[in-house]
């Protein structure tokens, strides 16, 4: 208890010498603030697509691959200060981020149909990008959910066996062409008739979650659901 006691006066003087920022808009956080101060928390862009089935980015699949269920947490819009988020976790190696960006979204994920799988995998990063970047971001996401939703985190059964070029200045057909045999499922019967949540940053035009989840669907009786941080809106 004593420790505990100093332990807490001793983060409450470091934030007084080494504030903490809010990641999106970049006022200092305030105690008990984590990640986001509380306006930003607050405004959030949640898109509450979990709570319909025909949402915006479950229809970006309709008629190219069989998903359960499909959901994002945020929208993501170029400029906005939740940008700076996603930006922060994916290049200036803020990995605590996404794990607690990952504890907000499994909190919204609870007693939903999502919270009934098996087991959660992150959409893999290739070996070069991951040694570069030291981690990989929907990993950090999925392990901040498994908390939550208490399920196990697979991270070995799918591999990136092409190390992409970016996506982000391709149209949508370019995107599946430079992704579509991406992926290699390493160990088929650690799916076979499970229920899978795949979970992904961002989804934009879903050649990523299509070309991943086919490779798990190819694997036998297994049932894929798709839950990505943020959902992007091609321009």
């Amino acid at each position: 208890m004593i420790q505990h006691t100093v332990q807490r006066y001793l983060q409450d003087f470091s934030s007084l010498i080494y504030p903490h920022y809010c990641a999106a808009c970049g006022c200092a956080l305030y105690k008990n603030e984590i990640i986001l101060c509380m306006k930003c928390y607050i405004e959030l862009p949640r898109t509450g697509f979990h709570k319909d089935p025909e949402n915006e980015v479950a229809q970006l699949f309709w008629g190219r691959i069989r998903l359960c269920h499909v959901t994002s947490f945020i929208y993501f819009a170029k400029g906005s200060r939740y940008q700076k988020i996603l930006h922060a976790l994916k290049y200036n190696g803020q990995t605590e981020i996404g794990i607690e960006m990952g504890h907000m979204f499994g909190n919204e994920l609870k007693d939903t149909s999502f919270s009934e799988a098996d087991l959660i995998i992150p959409v893999p990063l290739h070996r070069k990008k991951h040694r570069k970047r030291g981690y990989n971001q929907s990993e950090l996401i999925a392990s901040g959910m498994a908390e939550v939703l208490r399920l196990p985190v697979q991270t070995g059964l799918i591999s990136r066996i092409d190390d992409t070029l970016s996506q982000t200045r391709k149209s949508r057909y370019e995107r599946w062409e430079n992704v579509r045999y991406t992926f290699r499922c390493e160990n088929p019967e650690a799916a076979r008739n499970r229920h899978v949540l795949l979970v992904d940053d961002v989804i934009t035009t879903g050649a990523t979650i299509e070309a991943c989840a086919s490779c798990l669907l190819s694997s036998g009786d297994v049932t894929v659901s798709v839950a990505s941080l943020a959902f992007a809106k091609l321009q």
